[in-house]
């Protein structure tokens, strides 16, 4: 046994994981959903010191298999967001005084910071999510908006015919290319969930339509597996199937919080969380240089960006994180200050037992489902909050606000910029920053591993 590790996942400290790993890197975890786990730990902190004192004689590297540690749900008060209690959730209510009489949104700028802090009752997501994802203009009156909903409607009745009617060497082509994978995906997606449960259930077929339509209204994306883990939510709680499937084109069109599958939008957000670990958590972001080119590629949380968490937590959290990101409250780029505090929360035994790049894959993986969504929330608001009160940002970091309307530095001071010194030579910084100190770097005495090809970075199951 290299480790014995117990997480904890809610705040009394009595449910949650014990993970055993072993020195091949095989993982066993055993979940503790009612308790009892508080009383293992106690059990398990006695066997640590008899341990310690039975090894205190032999040489260390047979120690570091014995390796026990407690991780808890906690974050301290000093850390936290100072505006985390201040919001509620948005009710209907709350949502209806936002509204005018004319039905368009008053105060946009509020409303998402609402979103942002609180999230959305289940009860109104199908009518505030169009907006979040710009499906419709926060300017829009309830009339306007009819209107736009019959256009579309027609719309979509359109894109399905050219899909019904295609010739049979087109129809041929598109079954092999995109329709046998969408079959094969829709029957094995969220069929836990009530709404998809059952044999011959008519929202099963409506989610294989939005998808087989999505792929002829975008056939330069077309479809890639995943995109029925994200499209499932959306028909869950709008429950229309064209209005569904606008939501989807709003989706993939309008939020950062999607990467494309290609190797420039992939890199570009790594680039990013790179940075931001530089910055908030240098001694893991040291560990991933020390590992190289495949450490920097940080394989463990493409998934992560690719399936916006949705395999990481349950549901329920994994949808009011997805609201958060929608919000696009101080940046658009809230989906990797989550990305850092799953990290903060949860990686330290990464550092702890300098795993490599396979073992960090087995142990995020082993957290999946089993990590305190509302936590990881807190701690990323509190990571933007304290990104917000810099002094001074990275060149680099320069464009993580630049998208979103009300910026990240509308209130207060705007920091100076450092630059990295990753121009070339020929080049100032586009940004006006001055050289101080620069960034740590990968070793460049090895080989570059191979470049990862664009079917490493599409939506995979």
């Amino acid at each position: 046994m290299r480790s014995l590790r117990l997480f904890f996942s809610d705040e009394a400290c009595t449910s949650g994981q014990l993970v055993v790993a072993s020195r091949e890197s095989q993982y066993k975890v055993l979940h503790f959903h009612h308790g009892g786990l508080d009383k293992l730990s106690e059990v398990f902190q006695q066997w640590k010191y008899c341990t310690e004192t039975n090894l205190k004689d032999q040489v260390s590297e047979e120690r570091t298999c014995m390796q026990f540690s407690i991780r808890r749900p906690k974050l301290q008060s000093s850390e936290a967001h100072p505006e985390e209690s201040a919001h509620h959730r948005l009710d209907v209510a709350a949502w209806l005084r936002h509204l005018n009489e004319l039905g368009q949104v008053e105060e946009e700028y509020k409303l998402r910071k609402a979103i942002f802090f609180g999230g959305i009752d289940g009860s109104i997501r199908g009518e505030v999510w169009p907006f979040l994802l710009r499906c419709y203009s926060p300017e829009s009156t309830s009339e306007e908006r009819e209107e736009l909903r019959l256009r579309r409607r027609r719309e979509y009745a359109h894109i399905q015919q050219r899909r019904l009617s295609m010739p049979p060497e087109e129809h041929r082509t598109f079954w092999r290319n995109v329709q046998f994978t969408v079959d094969k995906d829709v029957v094995r997606t969220d069929r836990s969930n009530q709404f998809f449960r059952g044999e011959d259930n008519p929202n099963v077929e409506s989610m294989r339509r939005i998808l087989l339509n999505y792929a002829v209204y975008n056939p330069a994306v077309g479809y890639s597996q995943g995109m029925s883990d994200l499209v499932a939510p959306l028909l869950a709680e709008v429950l229309d199937e064209a209005d569904t499937f606008w939501c989807f084109v709003g989706l993939m069109q309008n939020t950062i919080f999607i990467s494309s599958p290609r190797d420039e939008d992939m890199e570009k957000q790594l680039l990013y969380l790179r940075e931001l670990l530089r910055l908030t958590h240098l001694r893991f972001y040291q560990h991933l240089v020390s590992l190289g080119e495949d450490g920097l590629q940080m394989l463990f949380c493409h998934r992560w960006l690719l399936l916006c968490f949705k395999r990481e937590f349950s549901e329920a959290e994994a949808l009011r994180i997805w609201e958060a990101c929608w919000a696009h409250y101080q940046t658009d780029y809230f989906h990797l200050f989550i990305c850092v505090a799953i990290i903060a929360i949860y990686g330290d035994d990464v550092i702890e037992q300098q795993l490599a790049t396979d073992q960090m894959l087995l142990h995020f993986g082993n957290l999946a489902m089993h990590m305190n969504g509302e936590l990881v929330l807190h701690k990323a608001r509190s990571l933007l909050h304290q990104f917000r009160l810099r002094p001074q940002i990275p060149c680099s970091l320069h464009d993580l606000c630049k998208l979103c309307g009300p910026g990240m530095w509308d209130s207060g001071p705007i920091p100076a910029v450092e630059c990295t010194g990753e121009h070339p030579a020929s080049e100032s910084c586009p940004y006006g920053g001055m050289v101080d100190a620069p960034s740590p770097q990968p070793p460049r005495d090895g080989k570059r591993g191979a470049k990862t090809t664009r079917e490493g970075f599409s939506f995979r199951r």
